[in-house]
């Protein structure tokens, strides 16, 4: 009767063991698919190119506490996005004699603002020579 007992308690074992790797298995399946929808919606949740103009502007604004006024250049690079944001810089009387200037504005691919710099200064009034072929 023991030998019985004792074949009885090892195929019971061997089970309990078989439903464990399974359980183990099952899990790990699991994870993998968990992960793999996780990367799936970061990816396909990279932001539209308005919510990325709204959200620089909004950045730059935050960071230099001037107005941005418009953005004259968008395009999305391998690193993310580069945008050139009009500001105004300083308010005169009148309106066509405030200086703006040019801030190049760099994000990641999430849009997140990583940089920018002013390439230039120019009077909201005066006709802009540069590119035009302008004397």
């Amino acid at each position: 009767m023991s030998n019985t007992n004792n074949t009885s308690e090892s195929q019971g074992s061997q089970q309990s063991s078989r439903k464990t790797q399974k359980s183990q298995e099952a899990q790990k399946q699991q994870e993998a698919q968990g992960a793999q929808r996780s990367q799936e919606s970061q990816e396909s949740r990279r932001p539209r190119p308005m919510e990325v103009l709204r959200e620089a502007r909004a950045q730059l604004a935050e960071l230099t506490g001037m107005t941005a006024e418009s953005v004259s250049s968008f395009e999305q690079t391998e690193e993310g996005w580069t945008l050139e944001v009009e500001v105004l810089e300083l308010e005169r009387v009148p309106d066509t004699m405030s200086l703006m200037a040019s801030y190049q504005v760099e994000l990641d691919a999430e849009g997140q603002l990583t940089g920018y710099r002013r390439a230039r200064r120019y009077e909201r009034g005066r006709a802009d020579a540069r590119g035009s072929g302008g004397r």
